[in-house]
């Protein structure tokens, strides 16, 4: 079997890891991000790293796979997927796997459609990296039921939910709005918390409401989600946010979540962390506050007009 992965990030060398641990497959990747010089060859050596062949182009990549995964930022689904065209034919499973909303889903299956490649809606509804290629995902479209046979041969777990676009993605969107909402609010609570000195007392509060949680050690998985994934995962709720929108239901929490996932992302806080990941809450907490004091420097600077 040959499997293209197009966009070559935690998803697609999390999955291609799995897969190639377990099956002789042949596969292949295309990321925009092999031709910009400041990436100085980095993604390319992963994927040599793990044994998959880099492809000159979308179309190169996709040409000739049997399962073509769209893998890219939600804010590039529709013109990556666009750019794959000319590569594609009929007998070919495109799975999108991106977290875009419904409309967008649907939109981006009429384009691949007169291909003759089946287009499939598939949501990966829980984080790829513990799964690898074993992540539970749901699937929709008319490609769905060959993929999930598919799936099934290859060891992965996958749910045809509709034959229609867009209700698996509309499951996993929704189900957004709760999860990384949480993320933000735990975020937003941890660190007023920590103000005080009080980070403890609070948890151990939702512990008395919610015995069956472990908060401590929800509580660092949480924030760290935020810590290393903030900025996709605000384009996400973005996403939710106009989807909302469109439904005729104002976003409020939805966009609330986009901006303080954003604003962590832009505080630069991560960066501080270098390769290392942690979930550890009081350690988070620290390099949060010390971020926003390294910034609170900073803006003080500038009012003063600089160095004098």
């Amino acid at each position: 079997m040959n499997v293209t992965f197009i966009g070559f990030g935690e998803a697609g060398q999390a999955i291609s890891r799995g897969l190639l641990a377990e099956h002789a497959l042949r596969i292949r990747t295309y990321d925009i991000l092999f031709d910009d010089a400041a990436n100085q060859g980095r993604l390319k050596g992963a994927a040599d790293a793990l044994g998959v062949a880099a492809a000159r182009d979308h179309v190169d990549a996709v040409r000739g796979a049997d399962l073509v995964f769209l893998a890219v930022t939600a804010s590039s689904s529709l013109e990556a997927a666009q750019s794959c065209l000319p590569g594609l034919a009929k007998g070919q499973l495109f799975l999108d796997i991106n977290s875009v909303s419904p409309q967008r889903k649907i939109e981006t299956a009429a384009r691949i459609a007169p291909t003759g490649a089946a287009y499939v809606d598939v949501a990966v509804m829980a984080p790829v990296a513990p799964y690898l290629h074993k992540v539970p995902c749901l699937a929709g479209g008319p490609g769905a039921a060959a993929f999930v046979a598919a799936a099934t041969a290859l060891g992965m777990k996958a749910e045809q939910v509709s034959a229609e676009v867009g209700q698996a993605s509309a499951i996993k969107m929704f189900r957004s709005i709760m999860i990384k909402g949480l993320e933000a609010l735990m975020l937003e609570s941890m660190l007023a918390a920590s103000e005080y000195r009080v980070e403890e007392r609070v948890l151990a509060s939702l512990k008395e409401t919610f015995p069956t949680l472990d908060w401590e050690k929800l509580s660092g998985y949480l924030i760290e989600r935020v810590m290393s994934h903030g900025r996709r995962r605000a384009a996400e709720m973005r996403e939710v946010a106009q989807t909302l929108e469109g439904i005729g239901l104002e976003p409020v929490m939805a966009r609330a979540t986009a901006a303080r996932q954003q604003w962590l992302a832009d505080l630069g806080a991560r960066e501080r962390l270098g390769d290392r990941k942690t979930e550890d809450r009081a350690e988070l907490i620290r390099v949060i506050r010390e971020a926003l004091g390294r910034q609170a420097d900073r803006s003080a600077f500038s009012a003063s007009g600089g160095a004098r």
